[in-house]
C-alpha cells in the first residue's frame, strides 16, 4: 500500500492520470452529445425543411414562383424522406408523393375533423399551420406531421419518419463505445509515451541527486539534442557532478598521502583527524546549498528562466568556493608535512611590500585607511617570493579587517627591523584597533580558528591564512608571532638576508 502511495506522487504517474481522465472526459461529452443533442438538432432540422416546403407551396399557388412545383416537390420529398399531400377546396387531391400517405395516416377526412383536436404532441403552432410528433399505432412509426391550410384554402399534408434518428443514435452510441474502447488503448499507449517522455528525465536527475548527496558520482544524466530546460538542467547537474568527483578524489588522494606519511611520522594521524574534521565542517555548508538549489530545480520551485539561472550560478559559485578551499589546504599540508620544496631566491622586500599594498589599494579606500612605511629603503632578502607575497598579503588583509580607530587615529604601518648580526629582518604590520584577548593569542594560528565566530561566510575568509603564516615559517626555521600594543594589534615574522 506505501508502496502504491509513493507511485502517485510520480510525475510520470499524476501525468498519466491527468491525461486519462480528459481523454475519458471528451468521450463521455460526446456520448452525452450525442443522446441529447442530437435528436434535438435534428427535430429542428426537420421542422425547419417542413416550413420551407409550406412556404414553397404556398408561394406557388400565390404566384410567387413559376417553376413546376411537383418536380419540385418530387426532388424535396425524395431527398428529405418527405410524404407529400395537397388537397383543394374539395377535398380533391392535387399531388401526392406517395400514393399510401393517405391510407397509413388514416382517413384523412377524421384528420381533417381533428385539425384542432388533442393528437400528437405539439411542436408548433401557428395561425395558418401546425407542426405535431404524431405516432402510427399501427406500423409502430412515429412521424413530425406539417398539417396547413394555404392562402387559397387548399390542404397541406407533409410528413417525416423519425424512427430513423432514434436508431441512428443508437448505432452512434455503439459506434463511440467502440471507438472509445480504441480511443482509450491507444490513448493509453501516447499517454504512457509522453508520461514517460518527460517523467523518465526528472526521475533520473533526482536519483542523480541522491546518489550526489551521498557523494557517488558514477551516474551522469544522458544529454540529448532538445534544447529545454531539463536538459540544460541536465548539463549543469553533470557539470556539477564532474567539479564534485574532482574536489572529492582530491580529497581522497590527499587522504592517501596522509595515509603513506603514517610510518614516517609519528603525529600525521592526529593531523589526519584534524583535517579531514575541519574539511567536513567547511564542506557541509556548500553541498547542502548545492543539494537544496538543486532540489528547488528539480521540483520547479521557480519556472522563470531568471531564478532557474540564479540557482545554477549559487550551484556553479558554491562549487567553486569548495574547490579553492581544498586547494588551498592541499598546499597547506604540503607545506605542514615539509613536502613543499622552495625556489629561493634574492629579491626586494620593500619592492614587494608595497606591491602587496598596490593590489589592495581599492580596499583601503573605502574603508579610509592609509598604509604608512616606516623603513623605504631596499631590503634585500633570500627566500621563494611566491609565500612571501602570500605572508606579506595575509597579514595586511587581516590588519585591513581588523583596523579601528583609535585615540582619534586609524592606520596600518608596515616597518623592516633589520638585524645584520643575526642575518634577520622582521617585518611588522600594525593596524590601530582593539587588542587580542590573551586566550585568542596561541589558537589564532590554528585552521579554521576565528576570534569573532559572527563572521559570515563572505567577508570571514577561510579561516587558514594565519595557520598558512605559521606552516611557511616552520618551514624556515625562522619566528612569527603576534603582539598587542597600546592602541592596536601587531603581528610579525622575521625572515634571512642571504643564504
Amino acid at each position: 500500500m506505501k508502496k502504491f502511495k509513493n507511485s502517485l506522487k510520480s510525475v510520470r504517474v499524476r501525468l498519466f492520470m491527468t491525461l486519462s481522465v480528459v481523454i475519458l472526459l471528451i468521450i463521455l461529452f460526446l456520448i452525452l452529445v450525442n443522446n441529447f443533442v442530437f435528436g434535438q438538432f435534428y427535430l429542428f432540422s426537420k421542422t425547419k425543411a417542413l416550413k420551407s416546403v409550406y412556404e414553397i407551396v404556398n408561394n406557388y399557388y400565390n404566384g410567387l414562383q413559376n417553376t413546376n412545383l411537383e418536380i419540385q416537390l418530387e426532388k424535396i420529398a425524395i431527398n428529405n424522406n418527405f410524404d407529400i399531400l395537397i388537397k383543394n377546396d374539395q377535398n380533391v387531391n392535387v399531388y401526392t408523393s406517395n400514393k399510401d400517405f393517405f391510407s397509413t395516416l388514416g382517413q384523412m377526412n377524421e384528420m381533417t375533423s381533428r385539425w384542432n383536436a388533442d393528437l400528437g404532441d405539439m411542436i408548433e403552432k401557428k395561425e395558418s399551420f401546425t407542426i405535431k410528433k404524431i405516432k402510427d399505432t399501427k406500423n409502430d412509426i412515429t412521424y413530425i406531421l406539417l398539417s396547413a391550410v394555404l392562402d387559397n384554402g387548399y390542404l397541406l399534408y407533409i410528413r417525416i419518419p423519425i424512427n430513423s434518428i432514434q436508431e441512428s443514435v443508437k448505432i452512434s452510441n455503439n459506434f463511440l463505445y467502440l471507438m472509445a474502447g480504441f480511443a482509450i488503448l491507444i490513448a493509453a499507449v501516447i499517454v504512457s509515451y509522453v508520461s514517460r517522455k518527460f517523467g523518465d528525465p526528472i526521475s533520473q536527475l533526482n536519483d542523480i541527486a541522491k546518489k550526489m548527496s551521498n557523494l557517488d558520482f558514477s551516474h551522469k544524466y544522458r544529454i540529448t539534442d532538445a534544447d529545454d530546460e531539463i536538459n540544460n538542467l541536465g548539463k549543469s547537474i553533470n557539470a556539477m557532478s564532474d567539479k564534485l568527483e574532482k574536489t572529492i578524489k582530491q580529497l581522497r588522494n590527499t587522504n592517501i598521502e596522509l595515509e603513506k606519511d603514517i610510518e614516517e611520522k609519528s603525529q600525521i594521524d592526529e593531523m589526519r583527524k584534524s583535517f579531514i574534521s575541519d574539511v567536513s565542517h567547511e564542506l557541509k555548508t556548500p553541498i547542502a546549498l548545492i543539494q537544496g538549489y538543486s532540489e528547488g530545480l528539480l521540483e520547479n520551485v521557480n519556472t522563470d528562466e531568471e531564478s532557474r539561472k540564479f540557482y545554477a550560478e549559487v550551484i556553479l559559485d558554491e562549487s567553486n568556493k569548495m574547490d579553492r578551499l581544498v586547494k588551498q589546504l592541499l598546499e597547506l599540508m604540503k607545506l605542514e608535512y615539509g613536502k613543499r620544496e622552495f625556489e629561493d631566491k634574492r629579491f626586494n622586500l620593500v619592492e614587494l611590500q608595497k606591491e602587496v599594498v598596490r593590489k589592495v589599494q581599492v580596499i583601503l579606500e573605502e574603508k579610509q585607511v592609509e598604509v604608512k612605511f616606516k623603513t623605504t629603503q631596499e631590503i634585500n632578502i633570500y627566500a621563494d617570493d611566491f609565500y612571501i607575497e602570500q605572508i606579506i598579503s595575509n597579514y595586511l588583509t587581516n590588519a585591513i579587517k581588523h583596523v579601528k580607530e583609535k585615540n582619534g587615529k586609524k592606520y596600518i604601518e608596515i616597518e623592516n627591523e633589520v638585524n645584520i648580526e643575526k642575518n634577520k629582518v622582521r617585518v611588522k604590520v600594525f593596524n590601530t584597533g582593539d587588542n587580542i584577548e590573551e586566550e585568542h593569542i596561541a589558537r589564532i594560528w590554528n585552521r579554521f580558528y576565528k576570534v569573532d565566530p559572527a563572521r559570515n561566510r563572505e567577508n570571514g575568509g577561510t579561516g587558514i591564512g594565519l595557520c598558512f603564516v605559521k606552516a611557511v615559517m616552520n618551514n624556515y626555521g625562522n619566528v612569527y608571532g603576534v603582539i598587542n600594543k597600546d592602541n592596536g594589534v601587531e603581528f610579525y615574522l622575521e625572515l634571512d638576508l642571504k643564504i
